[in-house]
């Protein structure tokens, strides 16, 4: 599952300039998960990420590449939630290797949302998530009882790698917080944008598509997502000999 490496290499070009603190993943350092949506109100709230005004972006990239993604981890570009004085801008960025999506059928377009579906069921106490997948954002509201009692990024991430790797598809998964101000978080949502748009292009192909390229209503994602091109032709040629149009 190489389609998304591009956007990848870009996501690292956006982060390039900072530093990052790591922390490798172990189960054990998982934040209290509830079971189920908490709500925070507004006055129990220490902050709030990726708040109104504020940038924001929310994204999942898949690899099959171990260069790429090479271990189970947590990065944190900027301050951590105990370090926080108020609404920040925010980022979470997943980058999952992934091990059997060989097929060239549906099942691949599924497994992958599978996967990705894992972010809805992670319930951190006093970290109540509000996703916008129409506009690639998420905010998130910590509670001050959560601060006082020690949440992390470093805990967060953990549970989301915990959910992710419930799925016997992914090898490793790497989870990506952005806090600090200087980052493009604009080119971060243009990313998550083309990210949701290969994903869901991928059914489309693999159900059959135009091979001439002037007459197809995908040409603009083909043309952005590098790989993109190459898997329709490649699926198109399945089963016919057929002359493509470039």
């Amino acid at each position: 599952m190489e389609l998304f490496n591009s956007l990848i290499k870009d996501t690292q070009t956006l982060l390039k300039q900072g530093v990052p603190k790591a922390w490798p993943y172990a189960e054990r350092d998982c934040w209290t998960d509830i079971g189920s949506s908490e709500l925070v109100l507004q006055k129990d709230a220490a902050f709030e990420l990726g708040a109104s005004g504020k940038g924001s972006a929310n994204y999942v990239l898949f690899t099959s590449s171990p260069e790429l993604v090479d271990k189970d981890q947590v990065l944190l570009y900027g301050p951590d939630l105990k370090e926080l004085k108020g609404d920040c801008d925010f980022a979470r960025i997943v980058l999952l290797r992934v091990g059997v999506l060989a097929d060239e059928d549906e099942s691949v377009y599924r497994i992958l949302k599978d996967i990705e579906f894992a972010k809805y069921h992670v319930y951190p106490e006093g970290y109540m998530v509000r996703m916008s997948p129409e506009n690639y954002r998420e905010q998130v509201r910590v509670s001050k009882t959560a601060l006082r009692k020690g949440i992390s990024f470093h805990s967060i991430g953990a549970s989301y790698i915990k959910a992710y790797k419930k799925d016997p598809n992914v090898l490793n998964a790497t989870v990506i917080f952005v806090t600090a101000p200087g980052y493009d978080y604009k080119a971060m949502k243009d990313l998550a944008k083309k990210s949701s748009e290969a994903t869901n292009t991928l059914t489309t192909i693999l159900e059959g598509l135009p091979t001439d390229c002037s007459v197809c209503s995908l040409k603009g994602i083909c043309d952005e997502v590098e790989g993109m091109k190459e898997l329709h032709f490649g699926v198109g040629d399945k089963g016919a000999d057929k002359g493509h149009k470039h």
